[in-house]
């Protein structure tokens, strides 16, 4: 067969996945089906974060071609199992988007963008069906930080919230006295759990996005470590047979060489 012409086309994209599952094609990507690519779609979703973290412009163009593809091939599986194609996955979020959107594509009127977001989940509930919840279609696979932040998040739209921050700060206090007080590993893991969902709330109220956060401080800590080593490497010393106090005072001087 020929080589694939047009590369910049979505068709051709389509056309090479098909051409991929076809009998003839790739053995590999012949025995795909939808849950041996969760793993993958996973991956790929998270790799497109880390893009966007390090603010890689063409990096992340590949990353999101990357996740594109995983959406065409599942897509394909789909049709051949005649189940749906490309066309409805396309028909259906371009149709959400409009009937979402009806001060863009009809005559309502908003006045910024906290209204959208008000607006945006007054159609989701017209969309849900009688007795759902509106915690349902919440993905419970999603980060469990990044999953307590969302959930807060839909029942604040409904008016289950905080009247401002200043009480979730006072309901961290809270939860750090029954923290303490908890006598057994269970009762511990139990007050852990509420402390966490606490500071979610609170991250929440001031407008922090929770995973990244999370993520930038990892990073943080990466680097900062990373160069405790390297200073280590350079004394010719052991890290770990350094006392915690020395221990420290490297990771001072790796704080402050970051700035």
């Amino acid at each position: 067969m020929s080589l694939p012409e047009n590369l910049n086309r979505f068709d051709t994209l389509l056309d090479i996945i098909a051409r991929l599952r076809a009998p003839d094609g790739c053995p590999w990507d012949r025995k795909q089906t939808h849950a041996s690519l969760r793993g993958s779609l996973l991956a790929e979703c998270y790799e497109v974060l880390e893009a966007l973290d390090s603010g890689g412009k063409g990096k992340l163009c590949g990353e999101l071609g990357d996740l594109l593809l995983q959406i065409v091939f599942h897509a394909q599986i789909a049709a051949e199992a005649g189940e749906f194609d490309i066309g409805d996955v396309v028909g259906g979020i371009n149709a959400k988007l409009v009937h979402r959107h009806p001060h863009v594509f009809g005559a309502r009127q908003v006045k910024d963008a906290r209204e959208v977001a008000i607006n945006w989940e007054a159609l989701k509930r017209e969309e849900r069906d009688a007795g759902t919840s509106i915690l349902d279609s919440v993905p419970r696979e999603m980060p469990a930080l990044g999953y307590s932040q969302e959930v807060q998040r839909r029942v604040a739209q409904v008016g289950f919230d905080w009247e401002d921050v200043q009480g979730v700060i006072d309901k961290l206090a809270e939860e750090v006295g029954e923290f303490k007080e908890a006598g057994t590993e269970e009762e511990k893991a139990w007050e852990f759990g509420d402390l966490l969902f606490t500071l979610a709330n609170i991250a929440r109220r001031l407008g922090i996005d929770l995973e990244v956060a999370l993520r930038e401080a990892n990073q943080r800590f990466y680097r900062r470590f990373a160069r405790m080593e390297e200073v280590c490497r350079q004394r010719g010393v052991t890290l770990g047979e350094m006392p915690f106090d020395e221990q420290n005072t490297l990771w001072e001087e790796a704080k402050r060489v970051e700035g």
